[in-house]
């Protein structure tokens, strides 16, 4: 890169490849540890880690602990973004997979129903609290880390490997998760064999903290102007001074509709007897392992595509296009098209939706500036993405069973969510020609186009050298 956009830049050094590594395992691990708990709430605790009476209270007992991890985010967001801007992105990390890896390793671990009784589903809330509250600093402190060691004119395609980090984890988990299921005697699984994929967890935390530990603490935040402005309380200032940012990645962070009608409400719909649809079960659990699949190959070329034409087209074209498959995907399902039903939603899911998923890691922090980021990050994502935790059950209020026209129904909530997410986003100020010292000033100019493709330029050919 050229002195002149070097001198606009954090000077230290830039760690892009393996800041991308730290930030891609750590979000695997961490996502990981989130779904095979999401599983497992399904197929297993309510037999082993609640009473025996009634197995309906057991489902939704069990259900209810996986939910309890979407409450305890906002508190991590809170305590775990303020650690983020006062101690830096590094230690943040660390903290963050240490606690979500052993709380998974504890879960493994924990003694069933039969053996203590109420402390077993009592010990199984604390871990899963454990974890919710670990998983809110993870995106906002990677992509943070991610965006502050990466050159100028290439953010968008670094800050990407977080959230193909996170569609990775989900897709081990899947991995490790339904052959033992599938194939192990039942009696071996229900004893012991659901607790290896929790255990495994202790693999992952090994090669996470020997990838992280290598990484350097980004040129943005151990800069010393920066330091001289450094929040006392960067939650405090973030909600003071960048309140209107917040508010519209609150607003933008409820695209997590999109996965929601995939994966929660759509399988429900397909497979539930008393919609009387009556899809396979399987069938549905392959789609977000094909879903993944598809959005780990897809987001890379989505991320570079924000730093050639901007965050906000692909945001915007994403969110609004993945609100429009929902009617169609839905309406496959209403119609007992199976294949059209996995069709619509690989392409809603795991093509469109990338362009708000793939692009929001880097869109988001580059919002705020670094005193603040990933406390505001943090904070007003993870708020978003909560709120979305009751839009399965709000579904399936105004859509019950019986109901007519479902598809129509939620589609048109879903579409109606999506363009909220979509008009935040056409609000907010374009960031990818800002530089980091600039970023989170509402008056901060943009090196013009001609000279940010050049220096763009230099960055590929510097990668490639």
């Amino acid at each position: 890169m050229s002195s002149s956009a070097t001198a606009s830049e954090p000077q230290g050094r830039h760690q892009s490849k393996k800041a991308a590594a730290s930030g891609w395992i750590g979000s695997a691990l961490e996502y990981y540890d989130f779904f095979i708990y999401a599983t497992a709430a399904s197929l297993i605790f309510p037999q082993i880690f609640f009473p025996k009476g009634d197995p309906a209270i057991a489902i939704i007992a069990s259900l209810a602990t996986y939910g309890v991890g979407y409450v305890a985010r906002p508190i991590g967001a809170f305590v775990l973004g303020h650690l983020g801007d006062t101690h830096g992105r590094k230690s943040v990390l660390i903290w963050c997979m240490f606690l979500m890896g052993f709380s998974t390793i504890a879960v493994g671990l924990l003694p069933t129903y039969d053996q203590i009784g109420l402390w077993a589903p009592f010990l199984l809330v604390v871990c899963r609290l454990v974890q919710g509250f670990a998983v809110a600093g993870e995106i906002s402190g990677a992509s943070s880390m991610i965006l502050e060691h990466a050159p100028f004119g290439r953010r968008g395609f670094f800050a990407s490997f977080t959230l193909q980090g996170v569609q990775a984890g989900q897709i081990l988990a899947a991995a490790v998760f339904l052959p033992l299921a599938h194939y192990m005697p039942e009696e071996a699984f229900n004893s012991w064999g659901w607790r290896i994929p929790f255990l495994l967890s202790f693999i992952v935390i090994v090669a996470g903290w020997i990838i992280r530990r290598e990484v350097d603490e980004t040129p943005a935040f151990t800069d010393k102007s920066v330091q001289t402005q450094r929040a006392r309380s960067p939650i405090v200032d973030a909600f003071k001074y960048s309140w209107k940012d917040m508010v519209r990645v609150v607003l933008m962070a409820l695209m997590n509709v999109i996965p929601v009608v995939a994966t929660i409400f759509g399988a429900a719909y397909a497979v539930q007897p008393a919609y009387g649809v009556g899809f396979a079960k399987d069938v549905y659990l392959w789609i977000p392992v094909l879903g993944n699949i598809l959005a780990v190959v897809v987001i890379p070329y989505v991320g570079n595509l924000s730093d050639r034409i901007g965050r906000k087209p692909p945001l915007i074209v994403g969110s609004l296009l993945s609100g429009l498959l929902a009617f169609g995907y839905l309406y496959a399902i209403s119609i007992h098209n199976v294949t059209l039903a996995v069709i619509m939603s690989l392409l809603m899911w795991g093509v469109v939706y990338q362009g708000y998923n793939a692009v929001f890691p880097s869109f988001y922090p580059e919002l705020f500036p670094t005193r603040t980021r990933v406390s505001a990050m943090a904070i007003s994502q993870n708020l978003g993405t909560a709120a979305t935790a009751m839009l399965p059950a709000l579904f399936t209020f105004v859509a019950p069973p019986g109901a007519q026209n479902i598809w129509l129904t939620v589609g048109a909530l879903a579409f109606g969510i999506t363009v909220i997410a979509a008009l935040a986003a056409a609000s907010a100020r374009e960031t990818f020609r800002i530089h980091m010292s600039d970023l989170g000033q509402p008056d901060a100019v943009p090196v013009p186009a001609e000279e940010y493709h050049r220096l763009r330029e230099q960055s590929l050919r510097g990668n490639a050298a």
